[in-house]
Formats: structure tokens, sequence, C-alpha cells
């Protein structure tokens, strides 16, 4: 059986960057004791109750992987995907997680469904969809 919370870890260049991006961009809230930077250590953010987004420094992404690089810049090696209850409320995280990075898809009607999508500042893609 797996038990919650789900952690999702990916490479991460600047954690004061990540760490500003995350909690602006998507509304996050930080997990754990902050540091003497003000950050807390490790990097964590509780998407919901059952998941967790962990941005671990390169060098320590690579440790964890036994030695297998990160993605280099301008690979997308995954892409995310979160839910929003209504298209307006998928709109606000896709506009500022773009003002904080790259906007990828406009939020707007897709053949799936509606949805917009943005890039962090480490090149990581995150969809917002409205629905489940």
């Amino acid at each position: 059986m797996i038990c919650e919370p789900v952690v999702i870890n990916l490479p991460g260049t600047d954690r004061r960057t990540s760490y500003d991006f995350y909690r602006q961009a998507l509304g996050l809230a930080a997990v754990g004791e902050p540091d003497e930077t003000g950050i807390p250590k490790p990097l964590q953010f509780a998407v919901n109750a059952a998941a967790r987004v962990m941005l671990i420094p390169h060098g320590g992404f690579e440790r964890a992987t036994c030695g297998g690089p990160a993605a280099a810049g301008g690979h997308r090696e995954c892409f995310l995907a979160i839910s929003a209850a209504t298209p307006a409320d998928a709109d606000g995280p896709v506009r500022r997680g773009a003002a904080g990075a790259d906007l990828v898809m406009a939020p707007g009607q897709q053949r799936w469904g509606y949805a917009g999508a943005f890039a962090d500042p480490d090149g990581h893609l995150w969809m917002v969809r409205a629905g489940t």
C-alpha cells in the first residue's frame, strides 16, 4: 500500500527563486521549519494532502539518482498537472506562473477541456486544468 503524501522530486537551481515562485505562482505552502535563510530545508511544498513537490539542488538530485544527471536546461522530462474547480480558478495560477517564468500554453479551451500551462524557473512544465 502506498502511503500519503506522494513526493515529486524535481531538480532545482536556486532555492530562493523556487521558494518565491511556488508560493506566489501556485500559492503553495512550504513544508518544514525555515533555516537561517528563512527557507525550509529540504524545500518542499504541499500541493494537497496527498502530494508534495520537493526541489532538490542539482548536485543533491544527481546523488539521489546514483549519479544519473538531471535533464539539461531546455529539456522537459515531465509535465505536472493540477486541477482547478473552474476555468476562472485555472487562469490565475497559469498567469502568475507565466509572470514568474514562461507561458507554455495560454489558458483556454483545449480539445480535452479547459487548461493552460507554464514552465517554472527551472523549466519544469505545469498544467492547470479546470475539472478533474
